[in-house]
């Protein structure tokens, strides 16, 4: 376990690259940049459930500079947002997306609520994972699964096409998250409410439900799922401002009120190196579950 830097060392960070990141803050990451390094074995052919919000590009880009190549599978709503706002696509130049969705039940063009701000529902819009059936992969990236029922979904229906299911899931999977030094074999949180899916109003089901999809993967395809446990994710594309909030704010000077106190814990792994290592464990067919972090002082 590498050494947990305090929040002291976070906001020195935060201070260090205040300027830097004020610059390049819509700057985005690209395929075939120095990051890449040479793949590991043969070419692999990789299937995303999702790919267009943050983690999924990191790990897409990290494939195809690596020389592999990609299928995205989503519901089209990111991309259809951005475009939506001038922004650019974030699916690559001749990659193959196909649409769907995670719940079998419904439909791609389903998050489509209000037909005047979305568009109409395209009544031939692809039903659940039905695209995915009788198609071949090496292996899966999940980086959408919240629910055990559609992580279980997803899993059966590539088990007999897939021969490695990587999942994205999250430190939050231990039930004593104020453990210092926890590793993998820690203590798991459970839920009351196993059936549910809702992330709570203090989005206290989010570790609970991440266990019992990591369960439902490996129950589909024991000892071939990978579940891969990201700390704070920090990068390019990060919409929710939990990092890149305190070297803006640091740059633009001034006091300012702090969460917590200086000596408190925190770990960080950058989006794009998140991407590198799930790609890795794919190249070597390595599986089991891994905290994924790094020092702030050297990220």
């Amino acid at each position: 376990m590498p050494n947990t830097p305090s929040r002291r060392d976070f906001l020195s960070l935060a201070l260090a690259s205040g300027a830097a990141m004020t610059v390049a803050r819509f700057a985005r990451a690209q395929p075939g940049t120095d990051r890449a390094e040479p793949r590991t074995g043969a070419q692999k052919k990789i299937l995303i459930l999702g790919g267009t919000s943050f983690v999924g590009p990191a790990c897409t880009e990290a494939a195809l500079a690596r020389g592999h190549k990609v299928t995205l599978f989503n519901r089209g709503l990111h991309e259809s947002k951005r475009k939506e706002r001038g922004r650019p696509s974030l699916v690559p130049e001749g990659g193959e997306v196909l649409y769907g969705n995670r719940d079998p039940n419904l439909t791609a063009d389903d998050w489509k609520k209000d037909p005047e701000k979305d568009g109409p529902k395209d009544p031939s819009s692809p039903k659940g994972l039905s695209q995915l059936e009788g198609r071949k992969w090496d292996a899966v990236i999940d980086t959408s699964g919240f629910f055990p029922r559609m992580v279980k979904a997803s899993a059966e229906l590539l088990a007999p096409n897939v021969s490695q299911y990587l999942f994205i899931s999250t430190i939050s999977v231990y039930k004593n998250n104020d453990k210092p030094g926890e590793d993998e074999s820690g203590e798991l949180a459970t839920l009351k409410d196993p059936t549910t899916e809702s992330m709570g109003a203090r989005f206290e089901n989010y570790g609970g439900g991440k266990v019992l999809c990591e369960q439902a993967a490996e129950k589909a395809m024991p000892g071939r799922v990978a579940n891969v446990r990201p700390g704070f994710i920090v990068g390019p594309r990060d919409t929710t401002a939990r990092f890149i909030y305190w070297p803006l704010r640091v740059s633009k000077g001034g006091e300012m009120a702090v969460p917590g106190t200086p000596e408190d814990p925190i770990q960080i792994i950058d989006v794009r190196d998140l991407g590198e290592f799930c790609v890795h464990l794919i190249e070597t067919g390595t599986n089991g579950a891994f905290n994924a972090y790094v020092d702030a002082v050297t990220w």
